[in-house]
């Protein structure tokens, strides 16, 4: 049977998290290079690198690793929500891990300072939230797709903090049938589960579906593991490589169209 739903993914899929995080990072880093002379580039590596480790050594990594939580989400979520118990853990250690990360970075490059650590935690928060960009043919495309078909989203991470990405960006609310946060949960992409979740929630089969992402290892292998078809957004050229092979590679959004047509050709 031909196409009949379209399920995508968010994070540098519709929404331009990268840009957010980068710019939030280089002005809270520029500020900290104001005030001290710090070499902001150097302390934004530093930061990176501490936030990494800090992350992994809680006891909370494994979850945060099956739902799809990042060390850089979590240097500006809050997680007040969500009814997983190791929500309530990672509400407890985020302001900690936050401040923790801006100190250690901040001593590493020469530059120890406590006080300023918290300060630039805040900073940065603040300044994450400030950005919010679509990539510029998101909303040409999901107009293009919703006269034609029921859409679905499909993201992992905590709840509160993916919704408030949608909330910064409420014209994407309107395009979706069914949005599924992984948070909400046991499991997040490519977990078979979740993805049969969607399904039953648009009433397709496998091959009714396609789904749209940039992450190999959650977006596409778990369309893989059901059986769906799908289409790794690879916007910056990376090089194929690993176990993964995308059943259609595309550098734009705009290309969708043209695959589901090939498909629907195929089952004709």
């Amino acid at each position: 049977m031909a196409i009949r739903a379209v399920l995508f993914d968010l994070d540098d899929t519709l929404l331009w998290d990268e840009r957010c995080v980068e710019e939030a990072f280089a002005a809270t880093c520029k500020y900290a290079q104001d005030k001290t002379g710090v070499n902001a580039e150097q302390l934004e590596a530093f930061v990176r690198q501490a936030a990494r480790e800090l992350f992994a050594s809680y006891e909370t990594y494994p979850f945060t690793q099956n739902i799809g939580i990042n060390p850089f989400e979590a240097l500006w979520g809050r997680f007040a929500e969500g009814e997983h118990p190791e929500f309530r853990l990672l509400e407890q250690l985020a302001p900690m891990y936050r401040q923790s990360a801006w100190t250690q970075g901040l001593q590493a490059a020469g530059q120890p300072n406590d006080a300023l650590g918290a300060e630039l935690a805040e900073r940065f928060m603040s300044e994450r939230r400030s950005r919010s960009y679509v990539y510029d043919e998101t909303y040409e495309v999901l107009r293009q797709l919703i006269a034609q078909y029921p859409l679905l989203l499909l993201t992992n991470g905590s709840p509160d903090l993916q919704q408030e990405k949608l909330n910064g960006e409420r014209e994407l609310l309107s395009y979706f049938d069914h949005i599924v946060i992984s948070g909400h949960h046991p499991q997040g992409k490519p977990d078979p589960e979740l993805f049969k979740h969607t399904m039953s929630l648009l009433g397709i089969e496998p091959h009714e579906g396609i789904m749209i992402g940039d992450k190999l290892t959650t977006d596409i292998l778990g369309a893989q593991n059901v059986g769906m078809h799908h289409a790794w957004l690879n916007r910056k050229s990376v090089e194929l490589s690993g176990n993964i092979h995308p059943e259609y590679t595309i550098a734009s959004l705009r290309e969708i169209e043209q695959i589901i047509d090939e498909i629907n050709s195929k089952e004709s």
